[in-house]
């Protein structure tokens, strides 16, 4: 064949070596082997079933992508950058073995549709494995939660001590958060699972195929319905870019809390040393590496998300070689997104938790008095009054050195003469938690249920 290219009849001078080496991607692409091999086998079969080739070379075809994928797997098969990609590549290898039967694979498809398939069968697969590292960190996070159910820290706004909460409760917050990012990937995975096979390079193909058994082979569901759209269409892999970016941005929000509890200043958490590296000056220093590298690799997350946007923003239909940009940034994040999930989740498992330092910090910076004007309500001030007269026992504790908690009945009826000796037992931590007894709320009994919830997959 002309310059060994399998379309070079076109061409009758050589591709420059630079350019062949600028525009191939098999560096990149060849993860994507299992993918193509399975894909042309159920090809093939259909060729067959529809008596387009052949039925003898249907079974060279078979025996022949078998023992290509063996080579592959077994490190024994030499990917060529002069064949461009992983299509390419298996298609000549195919044909060296088995002949004219390996030429007849390409009836019926494109390049263009067979990308397009191979990348969906990729992050299908892929996306299977993400929804279950995130199912291994909701794990971690209940199983905090349930064993800590008593303990007791400052809740924050604006990282300012704000009203106490449980430490579960907080924990479960994040729950619901890779909770929705589950939900996220699950509806991505219906938009993946559609098979683009048979749209050829933009048209559809002359020949009889039936696009309907491929994808009963492949385990689709359903077909695509336009053929320009089929080999055009990257909107499944932004869909699960975006969804990526959230789920890291939650990521990187829990590193941020876990930096910040796990410093001298906080105290609240200290990370197994398996997680953590020390420095090479200051023989103290105990570094939360992991979370920061994961706050970091999210904006990576991010970039690769813009990326491909801008790859896409401006391509007419149908295919463009700029669309060949999509894979390193969606390969990128799948690594990192299963790669920060799976550490997070055996960090979490093993964190320590320090109760005594949150409980402390619990009672700190007014954390009751919110409790204490909701109490001034219940005897019949309106709330704007309330606030208004707790806002002054503030200032006057403030002013006195003294905590909320030290102040004496007589100090009380300063600001209000509705306080009475009942104000004692609302002004702890033990009973502004238990007191929020709503759904969603931070009392004990709440967060037992919503542990329980979660647990059975509600």
């Amino acid at each position: 064949m002309s310059h060994d290219k399998l379309w070079g009849g076109r061409f009758t001078q050589p591709t420059d070596k630079f350019v062949e080496e600028f525009t191939a991607s098999i560096e990149f692409d060849k993860r994507l082997y299992h993918q193509d091999i399975r894909g042309s086998l159920a090809h093939a079969r259909m060729l067959g079933r529809q008596g387009i080739i052949p039925h003898e070379d249907v079974d060279k075809i078979v025996q022949g992508l078998k023992d290509v994928l063996e080579q592959i797997e077994s490190g024994t098969f030499d990917f060529s950058i002069g064949l461009e990609d992983i299509h390419m590549n298996i298609e000549a290898r195919l044909s060296q073995r088995i002949g004219e039967a390996g030429k007849r694979l390409h009836t019926g498809r494109s390049r263009n549709d067979q990308v397009a398939l191979d990348i969906r069968l990729y992050l299908r697969d892929e996306i299977v494995e993400i929804t279950a590292y995130l199912e291994m960190l909701v794990e971690s996070l209940l199983n905090q939660a349930e064993v800590h159910l008593d303990v007791v820290m400052p809740g924050f706004t604006h990282l300012q001590s704000a009203q106490p909460i449980l430490f579960s409760h907080h924990l479960l917050a994040y729950v619901e958060m890779f909770k929705r990012d589950k939900g996220r990937m699950e509806d991505c995975f219906k938009r993946v699972n559609v098979l683009p096979l048979g749209a050829g390079a933009l048209a559809g193909t002359t020949f009889p195929i039936d696009r309907e058994y491929v994808a009963e082979q492949l385990d689709f569901p359903s077909v695509t319905r336009n053929s320009l759209d089929s080999v055009s269409d990257r909107d499944f892999a932004l869909e699960f870019l975006a969804a990526s970016s959230i789920l890291m941005m939650h990521l990187s929000r829990f590193s941020e809390e876990l930096i910040l509890w796990s410093t001298s200043a906080f105290r609240f958490v200290e990370l197994s040393d398996g997680f953590c590296t020390g420095s090479s000056i200051m023989p103290q220093k105990k570094n939360p590496d992991v979370p920061e590298l994961v706050r970091g690799k999210t904006g990576r997350v991010y970039g690769n998300l813009m990326a491909l946007l801008t790859v896409m923003k401006a391509l007419p239909l149908a295919y463009n070689k700029d669309m060949q940009e999509d894979k390193e940034p969606l390969f990128d994040t799948i690594d990192t997104v299963k790669g920060s999930l799976k550490i997070f989740a055996d960090m979490v498992r093993e964190m320590r938790v320090n109760a005594a330092s949150m409980s402390t910090a619990a009672g700190q910076g007014f954390s009751t008095a919110t409790d204490v004007a909701d109490y001034l309500v219940r005897k019949g001030l309106p709330f704007r009054d309330a606030h208004e007269a707790v806002g002054k026992a503030v200032a006057y504790c403030v002013e006195n050195e003294m905590g909320i908690n030290e102040l004496s009945l007589a100090e009380w009826q300063l600001f209000s003469p509705h306080f009475s000796d009942d104000i004692f037992g609302v002004i702890t931590v033990e009973a502004s938690v238990g007191a929020r007894d709503v759904i969603g709320g931070t009392a004990r009994n709440r967060v037992q249920d919503e542990i329980r919830r979660c647990r059975e997959g509600k």
